[in-house]
């Protein structure tokens, strides 16, 4: 089943927290439902919401005559606004490659307990809403799969956190790579260096996915388009050091995790050769963010050279099933430095 937030349908808004629709599987066309105003809603009741919203569903997979076009960008993010968002770190690729770039060693206790910060979730941007930043700040793009999920008990395991999960999308994590040394200088987390986070116009259930959706991974390619050029493609589900549901378990594990809490995987990151042998253009599959390249270049070259995002730059992110069809809808942010 697919599902998607409306924050308008024929230029009237709706609330801040949209209007639920239920997607076709091709992505062409939706249907609103009237028992259930919201995702959040959905999602609070789950056991009575999902027979209902797959009700729908089958209708509009088995009948094109039924429903309204689905138009990307009528789409807030499915949850315009959430309960919780934490986002992880499970590509130790990633972190290593941070830590190389420094002449550091990755801590061996990193391998055993994930990293996690809590994110602003009061407030998301839509799938196709600009970046609105200073270039100074150093705007970078994160590429990541996200699961949102019911209620969890503080202390639940592994297993059971992972029953817990609902649904599936992306998102983009935008960073602030400029801003970020001095507020972890300060020893209290990430605040201005994480903006505004957008997600994918669709969010799924993990039965779409088939067995793409095994071992609480999504095993697919993360694809990124940076102006328009294949940036990177990566296999979400290779590796991945912590699944899903280990990440919903270390956030439980000293509080209740509420329903409609989205949890993110953290930059999808593969492990590949050199600089000259990891982008796209070489036979490599690439990145999920600019500081990934920049550390490739910093540890064969001595200095990064790729710059982040400037007024204009445009980031596309999307993921396509066994077939080549878009599974989530695509993400599409540009960056407007002059708002």
């Amino acid at each position: 089943m697919k599902l998607a937030t409306l924050r308008q349908h024929n230029n009237t808004p709706f609330g801040r927290d949209g209007r639920l629709v239920v997607v076709s599987h091709d992505l062409s066309r939706c249907l609103f439902c009237d028992e259930i105003a919201t995702l959040q809603d959905a999602l609070d009741d789950w056991a009575n919401s999902e027979p209902i919203l797959q009700n729908i569903y089958k209708k509009l997979n088995n009948d094109d005559g039924v429903g309204m076009p689905f138009v990307v960008k009528d789409c807030h993010s499915p949850l315009p606004r959430a309960y919780g968002w934490a986002d992880g770190s499970a590509y130790l690729n990633h972190v290593e490659l941070v830590r190389k770039a420094r002449n550091s060693q990755v801590p061996k206790s990193f391998y055993d307990d994930p990293l996690m910060y809590q994110g602003g979730s009061d407030s998301f941007i839509a799938p196709t809403d600009d970046i609105l930043a200073q270039p100074e700040w150093g705007i970078d793009f994160e590429a990541e799969v996200v699961v949102v999920s019911r209620d969890i008990k503080q202390g639940a395991s592994i297993d059971e956190a992972g029953r817990a999960i609902v649904l599936i999308g992306l998102v983009n994590d935008v960073s602030l790579r400029g801003l970020i040394p001095s507020e972890l200088a300060k020893g209290f987390g990430f605040l201005q260096s994480k903006p505004a986070s957008a997600f994918s116009p669709v969010f799924v259930t993990p039965d779409e996915l088939e067995d793409a959706w095994a071992d609480y991974k999504v095993h697919l390619p993360l694809n990124v388009e940076l102006n328009g050029d294949l940036f990177g493609c990566p296999n979400a589900g290779v590796d991945m050091t912590f699944d899903f549901a280990r990440l919903l378990s270390h956030l439980a594990k000293t509080r209740d995790v509420a329903t409609g809490t989205i949890v993110g995987s953290g930059t999808v990151s593969n492990k590949q050769g050199n600089l000259y042998g990891s982008s796209v253009k070489n036979g490599g599959v690439g990145y999920c963010c600019i500081a990934e390249v920049r550390m490739y270049e910093s540890i064969e070259t001595g200095k990064p050279q790729t710059e982040f995002l400037d007024n204009g730059d445009t980031v596309k992110i999307y993921m396509n099933d066994k077939d080549g069809k878009s599974i989530f809808g695509e993400i599409v942010n540009r960056v407007n430095t002059v708002y």
